[in-house]
């Protein structure tokens, strides 16, 4: 899917550690097979070739996620959309590298974007699409729902005491390490200087944390710097923040909701924070203005 994974894991007896670890990133590797957009083979990539031409039969997991992804394109406003890979290509984020697409061609391609035009049949366990030409991206839910999973296998084989991340995107601290009992130390970078220094610290105990950087793949054109986080209504990259950190009870919440909160700013998280448990905030102003929401 893009990205690092990485278990730090306690216990007492080092060969059921092992194997513990191993079924958690067999567990990613699984789900890189079914989900990644990079493999032409994958179910996710199958959906995205024939969705807009007929009904394509999903399995219960895939089904279920992509039913989880419109939960959240509907409550977000639309700044959480499923469906926004062409964008992501028209920008040249789909690869890593980044260009500036004109007018047109944007205005071109948001006719193929929009999580309405979607359509899932329960009862047939089928996905399909009621435009040609549309994309569906796990990129803004894969990573923490893969750490969910690492996590769940972690604790069937009875450990209770771990650190999961998804490079420094999306992180469930387990329990506590034993000589902190807040829980797993985890610092937010400052997004004017990622490599020197953080914003601030949070403790994870049975929590999650995701962040959406603005600085973490951008590109510069015009005179201007472009962030790879895209509002799905405008086509164009969001502006007036720089970071935003959320945590939740699992991965998957806490990675989908920093859209939206990144997008829509501060005022929409207040409003919406039950769906949160926290979030912290740096806007594209004075350092001492960031913070969590109060």
């Amino acid at each position: 899917m893009g990205t690092t994974y990485s278990v730090a894991l306690h216990g007492e007896n080092h060969d059921r550690m092992e194997e513990a670890i191993n079924a958690a990133f067999a567990e990613v590797q699984r789900l890189d097979n079914l989900l990644s957009v990079y493999r032409a083979a994958s179910a996710w990539s199958e959906i995205n070739r024939l969705a807009g031409q007929r009904p394509v039969a999903a399995t219960p997991e895939v089904f279920k996620l992509i039913a989880k992804c419109l939960h959240y394109s509907r409550r977000s406003e639309g700044t959480f959309d499923i469906t926004v890979g062409p964008l992501m290509k028209t920008w040249g984020f789909f690869k890593g590298a980044g260009r500036l697409p004109g007018r047109d061609e944007i205005a071109a391609v948001l006719n193929t974007v929009g999580y309405r035009h979607l359509c899932l049949d329960r009862a047939g366990g089928t996905v399909r699409s009621d435009i040609e030409g549309m994309e569906i991206d796990p990129g803004g839910i894969g990573k923490g729902y893969a750490v969910d999973r690492m996590v769940e296998i972690l604790r069937t084989r009875g450990f209770d005491t771990a650190l999961v991340m998804a490079s420094s995107s999306s992180i469930y601290g387990m329990g506590a390490p034993p000589d902190e009992p807040r829980g797993w130390r985890v610092d937010i970078r400052n997004p004017k200087r990622p490599r020197q220094g953080s914003a601030t610290e949070v403790f994870l105990k049975d929590m999650a944390l995701s962040t959406s950087g603005g600085y973490a793949q951008t590109f510069s054109a015009g005179g201007r710097v472009f962030s790879h986080i895209l509002d799905p209504r405008t086509g164009y990259p969001a502006e007036g923040m720089l970071l935003v950190s959320v945590t939740a009870l699992r991965a998957i919440d806490s990675e989908a909701w920093t859209k939206p909160c990144f997008i829509l700013g501060r005022s929409w998280a207040l409003k919406n924070r039950a769906r949160l448990l926290n979030a912290f905030f740096c806007e594209d102003g004075p350092e001492q203005a960031w913070g969590w929401l109060s």
